[in-house]
């Protein structure tokens, strides 16, 4: 073999093996593993029957079967805003964003974490359906249709329909 032969396949051989390092699957170009990547899905999600002509509430629950994200705002065609929010202590605190954990839940229900749709362009009554778009840090806008049930409305816990 000449020298010019062997040096090829050293060139060769050495970029064939960088691409390689290069193709791993199991990680992203920020170097995340795929495992830590976020799933997200949305279920159980509703709003009662609002009592006042101006403002809604609306619930879901975000689970999780991947890496940690972070609920970041939230938007509806039906309220000029929507608001984060939660409740401790009997006390209403609106929020810039929520965590959504690894492997875990994000649970919006009655006396907790809760959306607050301000200023509504019309009241929505049971039956109806009102498109809401989740934005997050990590992971894609989920649209979802919220429906409008009852005003006492109030699921039992675990009988979620998934979105």
């Amino acid at each position: 073999m000449n020298r010019r032969t062997l040096i090829s396949g050293a060139i060769a051989l050495t970029v064939g093996l960088a691409l390689a390092g290069c193709s791993d699957s199991s990680g992203d170009k920020d170097g995340a593993k795929a495992s830590d990547k976020p799933e997200l899905k949305v279920a159980g999600a509703f709003m009662p029957e609002p009592a006042m002509d101006d403002m809604a509430s609306g619930f879901f629950t975000v689970t999780n079967k991947g890496g940690a994200d972070k609920l970041t705002s939230v938007t509806s065609s039906i309220a000029e805003k929507v608001t984060l929010h939660s409740t401790k202590n009997n006390a209403m605190k609106e929020q810039k964003s929520f965590d959504v954990p690894a492997n875990g839940e994000l649970d919006f229900a009655r006396g907790g974490n809760h959306l607050m749709f301000e200023e509504l362009k019309h009241k929505p009554k049971q039956g109806d359906k009102v498109a809401v778009t989740l934005r997050f840090e990590k992971s894609d806008p989920i649209e979802i249709e919220v429906p409008v049930k009852a005003a006492t409305y109030n699921p039992k816990p675990g009988k979620h329909a998934s979105h």
